[in-house]
């Protein structure tokens, strides 16, 4: 140790020779003696490494020197990268601003709600307490501070007060006249009987045993989301159409739109009281029964379709309007192929019936008891018409009825559409398409029931939270929707859509994929090959792994700071393409 009037510390000399540079790291004490100071090498620690020196010469001028280990400590480490994402496109959207032009606490715990059920769908409660013992950067970000489930629940009415303002505005932002709108309804299960909205209805999701609500949305030509409304769970399909005509009309304010439902939505009632009356256009189907009568009134000529797949025709019953015939053969043999399974399960059951008349002991007797057994197959099956029934008191037969499968089976693989859409602004194909984009919004619900949003069941006792609820999940899509469209480099999504339609033989051809994403699909990589494609949930999985950490600085004096973890080549890459940036 150096003694006072006294110092030690490393000299570090230069010295070239012969075109190279030479350095020295000499240890040394200087002192003074006589009012001279003189040094004293203490030793040469020239063969030590750079990083070495750097310590002792540190060390020397009186730095505490820690392992690096306990140098820092990691005081919390939260998963980060999906909710930057999620939060990033929301901020990017200009969604935040919808809601209220005011940063307010119910706007920030909307948005909180929308990025969890985007990033970790769950209840509220659940939601609540992942928020205020935080399993993610997000509620750090949006400084929500302690949270609770009656604070969500508080958000969640100051939301739907909201939502007919923040429909209009993204009506305005994608809908414009002349414009296609999509809509289609869904229902899903609640748990619990005492909402008012929740009744025994039809379950899209077979849980008949639940009570359900029903809930129908609408979007533009590419799916993406712009309105949804809840209704009673016994309501009926077509009796949704009449308020959404009146969103479309006095709501987003629009004249000259063209709605597009399928057959089961738009019904010659649904046209007669609320679409012809609104003067708005539209795209439907007929059902089976129609197709029928115009085959054996004539309109409609099955020899047609003998070289060609689509065809325009006309007919008295339908004045004012195009109907467009497609013949779809894939689609003639799947339904073949589906009938005659029905039919031989049908059978199937009906012989163990038949069986139970012939047998010695206890044999089925009685007209009703048959009749009832018999009922309840054909209820199942829903193929009663294509058989012929004999009851009796003391035994049953039946056979099918070849006719009537021969009649139905000609008519297999035919759709016909309906619409007053001029020619001239929407072609044949371009009707054709417009219909089949109604798959966009089936997708929608896919997302939304199930593997992404997961709206259902349904736990809100107040209808109101009920609609708040589904609009909440509707927003949260919203954003999904556009994150989709941007990541869809790195998601087994088709990036090129145009591509592959360009691929079918026709428009009434099934969908194909681009060849790019064909590629993708086969060899599990982006398109350069250099990087793995996700699935939409598993892209955002591995975006949770980009953690925010909260740091303590030991060795200087207790500071906290945070720091991101490095970005892996496909997080760096999603970040890219969304435009949005980890750092928040």
């Amino acid at each position: 140790m150096a003694r006072r009037g006294e110092a030690v510390h490393v000299a570090t000399t230069s010295r070239s020779y012969k075109g190279k540079t030479y350095q020295t790291h000499l240890l040394r004490r200087t002192y003074r003696e006589g009012g001279k100071v003189k040094h004293q090498t203490l030793g040469n620690l020239s063969h030590l490494p750079p990083q070495v020196v750097e310590l002792i010469r540190r060390a020397l001028r009186g730095e505490t020197i820690v392992p690096a280990a306990e140098a820092f400590e990691i005081q919390r480490s939260l998963p980060h990268g999906h909710v930057a994402a999620g939060l990033g496109v929301l901020r990017l959207l200009g969604l935040d601003r919808l809601l209220a032009t005011s940063p307010s606490r119910h706007r920030e715990l909307v948005v909180a709600m929308i990025i969890a059920r985007l990033v970790r769908p769950c209840s509220k409660l659940a939601t609540s307490r992942g928020l205020d013992a935080p399993t993610s950067s997000l509620a750090e970000i949006l400084n929500l501070g302690t949270t609770d489930e009656e604070e969500l629940y508080q958000a969640l009415d100051w939301l739907l007060e909201r939502q007919a303002a923040v429909q209009a505005a993204l009506a305005r932002r994608h809908l414009q006249e002349g414009c296609l709108v999509l809509y289609d309804v869904t229902s899903t299960y609640f748990e619990g009987r005492s909402c008012p909205l929740a009744r025994l209805g039809h379950s899209r999701d077979g849980r008949h045993e639940c009570l359900q609500v029903v809930f129908g949305l609408l979007t533009d030509a590419q799916g993406c989301p712009v309105a949804v409304e809840v209704f009673a769970g016994d309501t009926g399909d077509p009796t949704t159409l009449a308020a959404q005509v009146d969103k479309l009309r006095h709501q987003f304010g629009l004249r000259r739109i063209v709605v597009v439902g399928d057959r089961g939505l738009i019904t010659e009632a649904r046209l007669r009281e609320d679409l012809r009356p609104k003067e708005l256009w539209w795209i439907t189907a007929l059902r089976a029964p129609a197709i029928a009568r115009l085959v054996a009134e004539g309109s409609l000529q099955l020899s047609l379709f003998d070289q060609r797949n689509l065809a325009e025709i006309t007919d008295p019953r339908y004045p004012g309007e195009r109907l467009i015939v497609c013949k779809n053969p894939l689609l003639a043999a799947e339904r073949g192929r589906k009938r005659e399974d029905l039919l031989k399960a049908t059978e199937r059951e009906l012989d163990k019936i038949v069986k139970a008349t012939q047998r010695p002991r206890n044999p089925l007797r009685g007209k009703d008891r048959i009749g009832l057994r018999v009922g309840a197959v054909l209820g199942r099956f829903k193929v009663a018409k294509h058989f012929r029934l004999d009851l009796r008191d003391d035994g049953f037969r039946y056979e099918r009825c070849h006719q009537a499968i021969a009649q139905e089976a000609a008519l297999d693989g035919l759709y016909v559409l309906r619409t007053p859409v001029p020619a001239e602004l929407l072609s044949t194909e371009q009707t054709v398409e417009a219909y089949k984009s109604l798959a966009a919004v089936e997708r929608a619900f896919r997302s939304l029931k199930t593997v992404d949003l997961r709206v259902r069941p349904i736990y809100h006792r107040l209808a109101s939270r009920v609609r708040a609820h589904v609009f909440l999940c509707m927003l949260a899509y919203y954003v999904e929707w556009h994150m989709r469209r941007r990541l869809a480099p790195l998601l087994f999504d088709d990036e090129q859509p145009a591509a592959g339609k360009a691929r079918r033989s026709s428009v009434v051809a099934p969908a194909q994929r681009s060849v790019a994403a064909e590629a993708k699909a086969r060899t599990r990589t982006t398109s350069d090959g250099t990087l793995p494609v996700h699935s939409f949930p598993g892209l955002l999985d591995h975006l949770a792994t980009l953690s925010k950490n909260h740091i303590v600085a030991r060795a200087a004096g207790g500071a906290i700071f945070d720091q991101y973890s490095l970005p892996t080549p496909l997080q760096q890459r999603a970040f890219e393409l969304l435009g949005v940036s980890y750092s928040m």
